[in-house]
C-alpha cells in the first residue's frame, strides 16, 4: 500500500476502522478534513493512521471523545501535568463506576439468593424489588 498519500478508504483500511468512523472523527474535529486535490478525492497524510489508532486505543480505555480531544492537544507528550490531570479525572470516573458496579453486584446477588430462598407461593423478591424503584435494593 502506498502511504505517501491516502484516500479515505485506504486510510480507513490502514487504521483498521470504517470510513464512517473517519468521517465521524472529522465531524468531532479529531481529524482534519483535507481539501480535495485536483479531483473529487481528498488525500490524507499517513500520519493520520497513528492518530486514528491513538483515538481507538484511548476509547478502549474508556476515554470519551471530549477527553480524547483534550489529550490530542498534548500529543507531543510534553505537558505532563495536563495529561495527568485528564487521565486522573478519568481514573476517578472509572473507580466510581467500579464502586457502583460492586453495589449492583451485591444487590443482585442478594436478590437472587432471596429468590431461591423464598417460597413458590410468594412473589419473587427480584420482581418485588424492581416493582418498587423508590426503595433502596440492598
Amino acid at each position: 500500500m502506498n502511504y505517501s498519500s491516502l484516500t479515505i478508504s485506504r486510510l480507513a483500511r490502514a487504521a483498521g476502522v470504517g470510513i464512517e468512523t473517519i468521517r465521524y472523527y472529522q465531524r468531532r474535529n479529531l481529524l482534519p478534513l483535507p481539501e480535495p486535490e485536483g479531483g473529487a478525492f481528498r488525500h490524507y497524510p499517513p500520519v493520520l493512521i497513528d492518530r486514528i489508532r491513538f483515538i481507538k486505543r484511548a476509547q478502549e480505555l474508556g476515554f470519551s471523545l471530549d477527553e480524547i480531544s483534550t489529550l490530542l492537544k498534548f500529543e507531543d507528550g510534553m505537558d505532563r501535568r495536563s495529561i495527568r490531570s485528564v487521565a486522573s479525572k478519568h481514573l476517578d470516573q472509572v473507580r466510581a463506576k467500579i464502586t457502583s458496579l460492586q453495589r449492583i453486584e451485591h444487590s443482585l446477588s442478594h436478590l437472587i439468593d432471596a429468590c431461591v430462598a423464598s417460597g413458590r407461593a410468594e412473589r419473587c423478591p427480584i420482581i418485588e424489588a424492581l416493582a418498587k424503584p423508590e426503595q433502596q435494593v440492598s
